[in-house]
């Protein structure tokens, strides 16, 4: 794998984009310089100061933790552009228009360091074109970087060539966002908007056009087009308002103005309606009013038939939820054609539009077909790409369907299927063993061999791709422990199989029982699985044993979580918990207990219970009692209570991480974790800490023996906090009384302040406290209520 490593970048503009793209370089602890225009008046960078103090009062947030936005410096291209000089990449992200970019290029050519990287975070201009704006000399180190917004949380990154960029300087790039910034990696031709934005466009305009074509309401379709179809929440005109309409309609004007030749370019054009709306200033969230708007609580839609607002209703027709139910794609798409429902008809018209325009586009826009699939998936994300829904319904038959709709003038343009779509074998489609189908090449293209993608081991499958199983040594009904023979065969690994992987009995007693394997025969251990990590204890388990009033039960259950706690932090070889998503409850305790952590940057990490009344009792509490101890005994006062109580306040309020670095702030984490922003990574690095752990020569830590607690004075002092909290309105009774037990446990019971209890007695105290508050109808209120609606409950 190459060293290119950028130690310090630029980013040219400070508007939404490139403030983000800031932050998030910031957050891969990568220093870089914001540059914006001088200031009219006052301080000449003020344009940039403001951009910055403006990322933190986005939701959700574009900064990892808030010391992050300490890395990022302010400039303006008035005096500052001496800065550019010791910059390895410079990431131009001004306004999308040609001539603005080439004057910009001209004015910072002369500081470019020999070696720098220069791209241009366009979303649709020509690269080449943009190209012509540099000197000579520079040209072979420039190429477009598409980030998509918000781009931390964004997967994709569209990465474009010029005819003269540099081979090697793409591959460096590549292997750098990747690892580095967490990327997914599409190499896009330079054609208008790309590959994602081309094919979302065309898609949002299709939608658009049936949706009046069919006089479908905004509110229906968004119902029609989210999650029951495998596409995000926010559907189509819910996205549209949060991307803005305005940028929407740029994004439509280009390609109307640089594909004059396509067969839908009578489709790349701004409907009537939305124009209005842009007239009007009504341009979606950030003008609070758009397609959809928001009245007191009531979310309205506009009505083109009442020309005005009308609260949105998405009635979602029964018969055809009923077909979108039915498991067999093929029996799926062949009854939705078939239907004559209008809402049936509006969503076979949406996929056979796709279908036919990715199909007659690929050689044009992409690649390959898995290169199209994934920019879909990562830039709006797609449950499948149109070519892995296409294949999944039976290539042949939607092959045949979608052209007798082109013959019969359906489909939105009369453009034949290109040859190659009969071309593929029966039902083979354009994704399998060899690799995915590029219609430029007409052949197979295997995945990228850039070593980047070797620490990948679990990387993202497409269908008719087949992944590693590994080799299973044990299970249960609750975990597996494998091995990876061809990875490391010395290092087990113990995945959770329970739904959203909460955490049973059959998990519990597994995780105990792997353990004792991986002593025997192993050199260390490795907690993984796909996200999310844990979602904590199985409630409904819980919930039968209350129903049946079995505490004595439910006491051993708690002791046995305890057990398997105690069995991952006593291990005798190491246990580096492999984290990514959420990690709630017991999975939180679970991840403390290991030695060490491995964490991906997206994960999402907290100690919930306070939510359904219980406080964490499979060691969370017992495991900040020590760390406060053994913090306060470095400091001269030695009084726990003062590392107890913002811990307190984050088991009392269910305080979750927004990230892995906040997980550390939070204490659920420590400095010395790794942080991964690749979470395809997160087993390649977790499997080489345990290993490098287990050279070492590894031996667990011996249990703690007198811990010094906070005791009765740690308890009053965070009731007096609670008193207060209760007193304004900010808590409930019951949740006073869930906090004083979480308070009572942390501080080591009802003890003397100062009094030195072990680790079994503070296990205990938290064992008891749980099932005291198991036995509390309040807390029994509030387990029924989120197995029943998913939330909590405030009683």
């Amino acid at each position: 794998m190459s060293n290119f490593t950028v130690r310090k970048a630029a980013v040219l503009g400070a508007g939404v984009m490139g403030a983000q793209i800031a932050a998030h370089l910031a957050n891969a602890e990568v220093p870089v310089v914001l540059f914006d225009l001088p200031a009219a008046t006052g301080d000449a960078s003020g344009i940039v100061r403001k951009a910055i103090d403006g990322l933190g009062k986005l939701e959700p947030s574009p900064l990892a933790s808030k010391d992050r936005v300490a890395y990022i410096d302010v400039a303006n291209y008035g005096q500052d552009l001496e800065q550019l000089r010791d910059c390895d990449l410079i990431i131009e992200a001004i306004a999308e228009r040609m001539e603005w970019k080439n004057d910009l290029y001209r004015q910072i050519a002369p500081f470019i360091a020999p070696t720098a990287i220069i791209a241009s975070n366009t979303s649709g201009l020509s690269i080449n074109r943009l190209a012509e704006g540099l000197p000579e000399a520079l040209r072979p180190r420039f190429c477009g970087i598409h980030f998509f917004n918000p781009p931390r949380y964004m997967h994709l990154v569209e990465l474009i060539a010029t005819q003269g960029t540099a081979p090697e300087l793409l591959d460096n790039l590549e292997s750098w966002l990747v690892s580095r910034l967490g990327k997914g990696i599409v190499r896009a031709l330079d054609t208008p908007n790309f590959v994602a934005n081309r094919v979302g466009v065309f898609s949002i305009l299709a939608v658009m056009h049936h949706t009046q074509r069919l006089g479908l309401g905004f509110d229906v379709v968004d119902s029609l087009t989210g999650p029951i179809i495998g596409r995000p929440k926010s559907a189509t005109y819910r996205t549209a308002d949060v991307v803005g309409l305005d940028t929407l309609a740029h994004v439509i004007k280009t390609m109307q103005d640089t594909l004059p030749a396509d067969p839908w370019h009578g489709h790349y054009r701004v409907p009537a309606w939305l124009a209005a709306l842009i007239g009007k200033g009504a341009l979606g969230q950030k003008t609070r009013a758009g397609i959809f708007r928001k009245e007191g609580r009531a979310i309205q839609v506009l009505d083109l038939g009442l020309q005005d607002y009308r609260d949105s209703a998405a009635d979602v027709d029964a018969g055809v939820l009923a077909i979108l139910k039915q498991r067999d794609p093929a029996v799926r798409f062949a009854q939705l054609r078939a239907s004559e429902q209008p809402q049936a008809q509006f969503l076979w018209a949406i996929f056979r539009d796709i279908f036919h325009y990715t199909a007659f586009h690929l050689a044009d826009i992409a690649d390959n077909a898995r290169d199209l699939d994934f920019a879909m998936r990562w830039g709006f994300g797609w449950a499948q790409g149109p070519f892995e829904t296409w294949q999944a319904a039976g290539w042949r038959a939607i092959a045949e369907a979608v052209q007798a709709d082109i013959a019969g003038g359906r489909a939105m343009s009369q453009a034949p299927l290109p040859a190659w779509v009969f071309g593929r074998v029966a039902d083979e489609g354009v994704h399998g063993a060899q690799g995915s189908y590029s219609a430029s090449a007409d052949t197979y293209r295997p995945r990228s061999t850039l070593p980047v993608y070797q620490r990948q081991l679990f990387p993202e499958r497409l269908l008719g791709e087949k992944a590693d199983a590994g080799e299973t040594v044990w299970e249960n009904d609750g975990v597996r422990l494998w091995t990876l023979p061809q990875v490391d065969p010395g290092i087990a690994i113990v995945s959770v199989k329970s739904r959203n992987h909460t955490l049973g009995r059959d998990v519990i007693v597994g995780m105990q029982a792997a353990v004792a394997r991986a002593e025997a025969n192993y050199r260390g251990l490795v907690l993984w699985h796909e996200a999310p990590f844990a979602f904590g204890a199985n409630l409904k388990e819980v919930a039968e044993a209350i129903g049946a009033g079995d505490f004595e039960l439910l006491e051993k259950y708690v002791a046995e979580f305890q057990n398997a706690s105690m069995a991952l932090k006593y291990a005798a070889v190491p246990v580096v918990a492999a984290v990514q998503g959420m990690a709630l409850g017991g999975g939180c305790e679970f991840l403390m207990h290991a030695a060490k952590r491995v964490i991906a940057l997206e994960s999402y990490i907290g100690l919930v219970e306070a939510g359904v009344g219980l406080i964490p009792a499979g060691g969370g509490c017992k495991e900040f009692a020590i760390r406060a101890a053994q913090a306060a005994a470095r400091t001269a006062g030695n009084d726990p209570f003062e590392f107890i109580q913002p811990v307190f306040m984050t088991i009392a309020m269910a305080t979750v991480s927004k990230s892995a670095a906040q997980a550390k702030e939070l204490g659920f984490a420590v400095e010395t974790d790794k942080v991964v922003f690749n979470a395809h990574e997160l087993l390649y690095v977790a499997l080489r800490e345990a290993r490098g752990l287990a050279e070492a020569g590894y031996y667990p830590r011996l249990s703690p023996r007198g811990v010094k607690v906070a005791g009765r004075t740690g308890i009053a002092n965070c009731e007096m906090m609670l008193a207060n909290m209760k007193e304004g309105g900010m808590i409930s009774a019951h949740d006073y009384a869930v906090a004083r037990a979480a308070a009572t446990a942390l501080c080591g019971g009802e003890v003397e302040t100062g009094s030195l209890v072990d680790e079994r007695w503070l296990l205990t105290v938290e064992r008891k406290l749980f099932v005291e508050l198991l036995k509390n109808p309040k807390t029994q209120q509030r387990i029924q209520h989120m197995l029943e609606t998913g939330k909590p409950l405030r009683n």
